[in-house]
């Protein structure tokens, strides 16, 4: 969902000066860039482990139903995936892949704040051959135990295939557990579960399930896992902008972040709390919600004179304004 672009203007601008540019080449897991020009609102991310360095991602609203397969090397579409099997997508917000190397497409997005009485759930094979191409899929009808809302962050947990949902609120939103296994014949009940702190725009596990992370517009959090009583632990940094999608590398080493917009970079940064099993751990992030480090920006690629100057002020008064409400 778009926030006033006269809101997020000067946020947009200090994280054009602050941000590194992506990488291309190798599998992707160094950052690339979507050149689709398709692609314009690039709103959620996928990392393939059946194709690596292959990312699935989606437009916004108003594009249909359709995915784009692309090579974290080149950042070219190599595989446009129409679905069929279900109704006109409303606004598909997030994409999340499952044991089996099932993809799941969150179209849970409520620009109307929250007043749909229901919202959608796709789910299909991922395909073994990437190729233009039409797959079927399986439609779920989603409801939320508490009432309609806005929502863009759509979890599926990589070993119970279990789905969830994060809803987006300015001053933080909860946790949403779906059924055990999702109905195609009936409504899929949503029930609220913890708070996560943040203003979300994606989520996602880490491949291993024992943690994930929740990204914003403005910052981000890491949580363990902890069997679903999810434990928070620390701040992450994000480009700060339009940004709407976050998947892990398939090795869980790096998390991605990805962003709106024509030509949008996807940004890497190492995993918070260090690579699964025994590798080397990562430096936790610092305070700030953009903090370097753990972060989208390095100190060493900051050349803020004196137009960063004026343009980090301007965001200070954007964001106080933004936050005032408490």
């Amino acid at each position: 969902m778009r926030r006033p672009l006269a809101l997020l203007a000067p946020v947009l601008l200090v994280g054009a000066l602050a941000a590194p540019a992506a990488a291309d080449g190798g599998d992707g897991s160094d950052g690339f860039t979507i050149r689709d020009p398709r692609i314009t609102e690039s709103s959620g991310l996928a990392a393939s482990r059946l194709h690596p360095g292959i990312y699935w991602t989606h437009n916004d609203s108003d594009d249909g139903p359709y995915l784009y397969a692309v090579d974290g090397s080149t950042g070219e579409t190599v595989a446009t995936v129409t679905l069929s099997g279900i109704g006109s997508p409303r606004d598909v917000e997030a994409i999340s892949i499952g044991p089996d190397d099932r993809i799941f497409v969150g179209d849970i997005g409520d620009n109307l704040g929250g007043t749909w009485p229901h919202v959608w759930i796709y789910e299909l094979p991922e395909p073994k051959e990437l190729k233009d191409q039409t797959v079927r899929a399986t439609q779920y009808v989603v409801t939320y135990e508490d009432g309609p809302r806005d929502a863009e962050s759509l979890l599926v947990h990589p070993r119970t295939g279990r789905v969830y949902i994060i809803d987006k609120k300015e001053d933080g939103g909860h946790l949403y557990e779906g059924p055990a296994e999702l109905s195609a014949s009936g409504a899929n009940v949503f029930r609220r579960g913890p708070a996560v702190d943040l203003w979300a725009t994606d989520a996602a596990f880490s491949p291993d399930g024992e943690r994930f992370v929740v990204r914003g517009y403005f910052g981000g959090l890491w949580y363990e896992w902890n069997g679903g009583d999810i434990r928070r632990k620390d701040r992450i940094g994000v480009p700060l902008g339009q940004g709407e999608s976050v998947t892990y590398t398939t090795d869980g080493t790096k998390i991605l972040l990805g962003m709106e917009g024509v030509n949008s970079p996807v940004r890497a940064q190492d995993a918070p709390g260090g690579a699964p099993s025994d590798g080397p751990r990562a430096p936790s992030g610092g305070d700030g919600a953009a903090a370097s480090g753990a972060g989208g920006t390095d100190e060493g690629t900051l050349r803020i004179g004196a137009v960063g100057l004026i343009a980090v002020c301007a965001a200070f008064y954007g964001l106080r304004r933004l936050f005032r409400r408490r």
